[in-house]
């Protein structure tokens, strides 16, 4: 037998490597030698602790090894130390300070590991491996030698190549103004901030010595009319802060196009848009960094999605080609920016990562859409429909993927509806209607009780209705066949209930109070329905299928839609309820994984080159689609997976009752509906 094969055997779990080592070695070398994934920031000099593992010891015949108690060496004084002032957990080691004696298991727990995953909090979204382009990394420079000239920055990039592999790392200015002060301060050793996402590695920043604070990231979903953002740590993929704001773009119209056309029509006014939503950026920031209790200088890197128009926008691009035929881009591709160039405020050296967009308008938002719910990675095939002002709508599996998008305009966010307004304290979120008495129930944002319920405060200030609530009313209405399939509403003698109430040739239906369901809310959420369904269909189309196995809703907003009233609008395709689920803010995960994670912005530029895009302005059947979603749910598509809906019809009687009206020249023969 030869020495290496009388070596101790060691094994890691849970990834069930082994090798054999001589005696003596640490165990984090080990480690490193056969590809384990386990942490380091210090490089082994037992300052970090983040190569804490477990080992075990007894007999385990699944390896056929028996574990000795001395097959570490004993805790030593660095161990003792590091116990003593932040405490180890029972049984833990240092990796970087246990030496193997004899044949070993040893675990690494999920903490100690460099790629860990960062859980997420739906069950059937995938796990986000922990590996973010900006690293920590204490190193030890050498000192400089008269005999041997060099500069600090020379001595520091040779010192990374050859205690962390990292090589070609470049500085600049900046990191020249702090190096020698950090060096000397720091007895010539420091901690760089070293960026890895690029064609040659940054350091961003270098500390004195052995830092032990935080470095942080952006993730950023601009929407046209809202921004959120997500503040997450680096080093452990926590989300430390979330926070969101309304798009100030709004100002300038509630729409995209009404954007452009104010870029259009307006000298200056594409820099005014620009600066509009890079100062909301700046103050998501500040926000954001508040609620951390972190200063906003250690936020190293953003990654940002958004439309195609508000990418354009927030990079200072006129987005007036987006505007019209052909829709051009300036460009599709993944950017990597310095975070100055969008004069977004971080540190001085902050890098921005900018996904691709798909199409011209299905952008950014929609890639990281597709980067967190990877329908491309299903056998089942699936649509995934992110709502919003402008719809993004993806459907396809693993063998072919497609995408579109649909403008559904602003009414589903609240805008546009008679009594709506955004998701805030007292706006309607959830109905309910009897379909015997007609009368509502509703719970209002801020309050968990139900109006009807005894915990409902009597003084509930109910100020209006957001988007899910009007959702939900008009499906509810229709159900209680207080609404036609055509959309429209009942008289008081039709649906026997007197909150059907007269206005002008139509008739609404009281909620609560002053806050009424107009016939002009139908149409308008009719319209945006159609043009969601209507894109929908057109990719059904392109793979000749009528029927999907799943739908995945998306958006802030569709985190809070309601599968069921959604189907029985006919906002999406019928679909076993049970298959149909909310994402929540898909692209703002998306974008949290490739901050997190360096190869996800590969994975998510190779994805965008395999999606098949559908522009509905050019499809000539969307208009044909769009006029049959134009019915509760639908005029010619069948719905088996909902109850018998009632069989209704208003327009008929209403029109006898107009026409004889104006026959008889009845003074109120406006109340007719048009």
């Amino acid at each position: 037998m030869t020495k290496a094969e009388r070596d101790p055997l060691v094994i890691f779990t849970p990834s069930g490597k082994r090798g054999r080592f001589p005696v003596g070695t640490p165990v984090l070398t080990a480690a490193r030698q056969i590809g384990v994934d386990l942490d380091s920031v210090c490089g082994g000099r037992g300052i970090c602790s983040k190569c804490q593992v477990s080992p075990a010891y007894g007999a385990f015949p699944k390896h056929g090894v028996t574990v000795a108690a001395d097959a570490l060496s004993p805790v030593n004084a660095v161990e003792e130390r590091y116990d003593r002032i932040r405490g180890l957990a029972p049984g833990r080691r240092l990796g970087c300070q246990a030496l193997i004696q004899g044949d070993l298991v040893v675990d690494v727990p999920p903490e100690s590991q460099v790629h860990r995953q960062v859980v997420r909090k739906r069950a059937e979204a995938r796990a986000i491996t922990l590996d973010p382009a900006t690293r920590l990394h204490y190193v030890e420079v050498a000192e400089p030698d008269m005999h041997e000239p060099s500069g600090d920055l020379q001595r520091l990039e040779r010192a990374l190549a050859e205690q962390w592999g990292l090589e070609g790392v470049k500085g600049d200015l900046r990191t020249l103004q702090m190096l020698q002060p950090a060096l000397r301060a720091g007895a010539w050793k420091v901690t760089c901030a070293v960026h890895r996402d690029g064609p040659e590695p940054r350091i961003l920043h270098v500390w004195p010595g052995f830092y032990e604070g935080g470095i942080y990231g952006l993730a950023i979903d601009i929407g046209s009319t809202t921004i959120a953002g997500h503040l997450c740590d680096l080093q452990t993929g926590e989300v430390l802060a979330s926070t969101g704001m309304m798009n100030p773009q709004i100002r300038f119209g509630e729409d995209l196009m009404s954007r452009v056309s104010y870029a259009m029509l307006n000298q200056g006014g594409a820099r005014e848009l620009t600066g509009a939503v890079r100062a909301a950026l700046n103050d998501l920031a500040g926000q954001a960094a508040t609620d951390a209790g972190i200063a906003r200088e250690l936020i190293f890197e953003a990654v940002i999605v958004g439309n195609p128009i508000m990418h354009h926008l927030v990079l200072g691009i006129d987005p007036t080609e987006l505007g019209m035929a052909p829709f051009a881009l300036a460009t599709a591709d993944a950017l990597n920016l310095w975070a100055e160039e969008i004069e977004l405020r971080l540190h001085p050296d902050a890098r921005i990562y900018v996904l691709p967009c798909i199409a011209g308008h299905v952008g950014a938002d929609a890639a990281a859409v597709a980067l967190s719910e990877a329908p491309d990675r299903s056998e089942e095939l699936m649509l995934v429909v992110d709502v919003g002002t402008n719809a993004e709508i993806l459907l396809g599996n693993r063998e072919r993927l497609l995408a579109c998008s649909s403008p559904t305009g602003p009414a589903f966010e609240g805008a546009q509806i008679s009594s709506g307004q955004r998701a805030a304290p007292g706006a309607i979120e959830r109905v309910e209607i009897d379909p015997v008495s007609k009368e509502p129930r509703f719970r209002i944002i801020g309050v968990e009780a139900w109006s009807d319920e005894p915990d409902f405060p009597p003084d509930a200030r109910v100020t209006g209705i957001c988007g899910s609530g009007i959702i939900e009313a008009i499906a509810e209405m229709r159900t209680a066949g207080i609404l036609d399939a055509s959309g429209l509403i009942g008289s008081p003698e039709q649906t026997a209930t007197s909150r059907c109430v007269p206005q002008g040739r139509t008739h609404a239906y009281r909620l609560h109070d002053d806050i009424l369901v107009t016939q002009g809310d139908v149409r308008a959420i009719q319209l945006g329905k159609s043009a969601l369904y209507a894109g929908a269909r057109l990719l059904m189309d392109q793979l000749g299928t009528d029927t999907v196995d799943r739908i995945v809703l998306a958006g802030a907003f569709g985190a809070h839609i309601s599968p069921r009233h959604a189907m029985i609008l006919g906002m999406i395709p019928d679909c076993d309820l049970a298959r149909v689920s909310s994402a929540g803010n898909a692209a703002g995960t998306g974008a949290r994984i490739a901050l997190l994670n360096v190869a996800a912005r590969r994975e998510v530029e190779a994805l965008v080159g395999r999606i098949h895009k559908v522009e509905t302005a050019i499809e000539p059947r969307f208009q044909e689609h769009f006029v049959a979603a134009n019915a509760i749910p639908h005029a010619t598509a069948p719905f088996p997976h909902l109850d018998p809906l009632p069989t209704v019809s208003f327009n008929a009687e209403q029109g006898r009752r107009r026409r004889g009206r104006v026959a008889d020249r009845s003074p109120d023969a406006t109340d007719a509906p048009a």
